[in-house]
């Protein structure tokens, strides 16, 4: 990174909020850090970040609140949520509002650093590729997150898109699903082989307006989308 990528950080541990700065920092980010959710929340609107990374349990405002008002306002912005909460309710919400991973804590900060680096180099490539994608009647914009058929558009979430966009890139051909669990996650664990169920139904439902489109599924191997 020859620019510095600025991190947005939210954390009411003071410690861990202080280690991680100081981390990041030696590793060539710039980070500033908040201890509230609504201190966090108002320093995302008054400023401009690369990256966030969120407690979710905090004070003044919890960090899914955070993340899908940051999602309203940035569709693209790498967030990670970096949480004690383990059950697979809360993962599923975090992935369900579009953060881009959910790391439980305790945690490794060199897994941590690689993880952030694999998410800025996904959103490096993303965001060089221009080119839409005809799958049946529909126009996939990965650029945007846009789905169209017919004059009507679908807004997809990051990792909807991320997911799609795989699928797309080998049209009619497999992916393997650990292919996709390790590029977009990172980890081929049960929640988030769980996470990738929900994002292939959402998948399906949006495509369900043309019937020559379908996601099969090949047992236990992955995924074709199909376009007949």
């Amino acid at each position: 990174m020859n620019s510095k990528t600025k991190i947005l950080l939210v954390e009411d541990d003071t410690t861990m909020g202080f280690l991680l700065v100081d981390f990041l920092e030696s590793n060539g980010f710039d980070v500033k850090l908040y201890n509230d959710g609504l201190q966090g929340i108002n320093a995302f609107y008054q400023s401009v970040y690369d990256f966030c990374i969120l407690d979710v349990m905090l004070p003044g405002l919890d960090g899914f609140s955070i993340a899908q008002r940051i999602r309203k306002k940035n569709k693209t912005i790498p967030i990670v949520f970096l949480t004690a909460k383990t059950l697979k309710e809360d993962k599923l919400q975090g992935f369900n509002i579009g953060v881009d991973d959910y790391i439980v804590k305790p945690f490794d900060e060199d897994e941590l650093l690689c993880r952030i680096k694999a998410i800025l180099s996904r959103c490096a490539t993303y965001s060089q590729d221009l080119k839409t994608i005809k799958i049946g009647d529909f126009i996939f914009d990965p650029q945007n997150l846009l789905l169209t058929i017919h004059s009507e558009q679908k807004r997809l979430t990051q990792k909807e898109n991320e997911v799609l966009k795989m699928l797309a890139n080998s049209k009619n051909s497999l992916v393997k699903r650990n292919d996709i669990l390790m590029s977009l996650w990172g980890d081929n664990d049960y929640f988030n082989s769980r996470s990738l169920d929900v994002f292939i139904a959402k998948l399906r439902k949006y495509l369900k307006k043309d019937n020559h489109i379908s996601i099969e599924n090949v047992p236990s191997v992955g995924y074709v989308l199909k376009d007949i």
